[in-house]
């Protein structure tokens, strides 16, 4: 499973710029990963779906909570 690193708090507007930035370099990165395949497994989409989703899910927090 893919590393996902926790971001500070300070300024909003660039944490959620960089939250952004770190889900679509996740993609970017599972998709150079799958590309030259031609079967995935499900629990590797798994993986990187929930990636995904736990950056965007902060980033929806963040802007929730202001």
């Amino acid at each position: 499973m893919t590393e996902v690193r926790e971001l500070p708090a300070d300024d909003t507007a660039s944490s959620d710029d960089q939250s952004i930035r770190e889900a679509m370099a996740l993609i970017d990165r599972g998709l150079g990963d799958i590309s030259d395949r031609s079967i995935v497994s499900t629990s590797e989409m798994a993986d990187l779906l929930l990636d995904v989703r736990g950056l965007l899910s902060r980033l929806d927090a963040q802007v929730s909570t202001n």
